[in-house]
């Protein structure tokens, strides 16, 4: 009896116990803090860091998605830069980073004269910032038919005067369809960058500006030494931002040359070696080489900067 008395007293102890605790204003939070972190970490765990590491797996064999694997080692990496066919998708990559110097200056120069007391300076700004509301899927199509031979653009060269037998195929010619398809992908993301722009140029200190022009500073010189130093932060940040971009290109040459004609970049490589060839391995090692190229391209523009702070 006495021993049931204790073993009932002792389970009382430990109930007052569990209530207090989760009576307990603090520890209800922690429980609370507890819970809704685990779900989204666990499920970003299950949906994003799972599937890399099991990508890192893969690029080890040669495998299908079904059936056999076979180790490779390091095969698959050597092959990303022995393949003409992955090295040529890899250098096409710099054709879009020379796009992405000219679309940060347009959206640099754009942002600038949008921030003064423009006319009608909402309407174009909305008109800038447009094309990123629009899907890259149909970005995608309506330029296909844009810059298809006898299309839209020749019709409208033959308007003025332009021999539609003298018109280059836009899309088939491999002296010009790289940079036809860079040109798009300007326009698309132009105003993204533009709006990173504007926002950074509100910030900065107006009476500055008032000084300078006190001094006797021009435009230039504004822009040079107040402007410039101020939202440097952030051009860094869309320089990153354009780079990564230009690695991994893939919407504008999948939809509209489907990567022929020379086209093929990195990414629609991967897809095509990936989906239609069935090297799951070989496509799995070149994502991981992207991976690496993007944090190797951010490492260097972040060095960068901090050595311009320091100066």
């Amino acid at each position: 009896m006495t021993a049931n008395m204790k073993a009932l007293s002792g389970t009382e102890k430990s109930q007052n116990r569990i209530l207090k605790f989760w009576n307990s204003m603090r520890n209800q939070q922690m429980i609370v803090t507890v819970t809704f972190l685990l779900i989204p970490l666990g499920l970003l765990f299950l949906f994003t860091y799972l599937p890399f590491f099991k990508m890192v797996e893969f690029s080890f064999y040669d495998m299908k998605y079904i059936g056999e694997r076979k180790w490779v080692g390091l095969q698959n990496y050597i092959d990303v830069f022995t393949r003409k066919d992955c090295f040529d998708a890899l250098k096409l990559s710099l054709y879009y980073m020379a796009g992405s110097v000219v679309q940060l200056s347009l959206a640099l120069l754009f942002a600038v004269l949008l921030t003064e007391n423009t006319k009608c300076r909402n309407f174009f700004r909305g008109a800038l910032y447009f094309p990123c509301l629009v899907g890259g899927i149909a970005v995608g199509f309506i330029f296909k038919f844009f810059f298809t031979h006898g299309f839209i653009l020749d019709s409208i060269l033959m308007c003025f005067g332009a021999d539609l037998e003298m018109l280059p195929f836009w899309l088939k010619d491999t002296n010009i369809n790289n940079w036809v398809l860079v040109a798009v992908s300007v326009w698309r993301y132009m105003g993204q960058n533009m709006v990173l722009f504007i926002g950074a140029l509100a910030s900065v200190d107006s009476t500055m500006y008032e000084a300078a022009e006190i001094d006797g500073a021009n435009a230039w010189q504004k822009f040079w030494y107040i402007t410039f130093p101020s939202i440097r932060t952030i051009i860094i940040l869309n320089l990153i931002l354009a780079v990564s971009g230009s690695l991994s290109s893939f919407e504008m040459p999948y939809v509209i040359t489907g990567g022929g004609f020379g086209t093929s970049t990195y990414f629609v490589l991967t897809d095509h070696l990936a989906h239609t060839n069935q090297k799951v391995g070989l496509a799995s090692a070149m994502s991981v080489i992207l991976l690496m190229l993007i944090l190797l391209v951010t490492g260097v523009q972040k060095l960068a900067e901090k050595k311009l702070n320091q100066h």
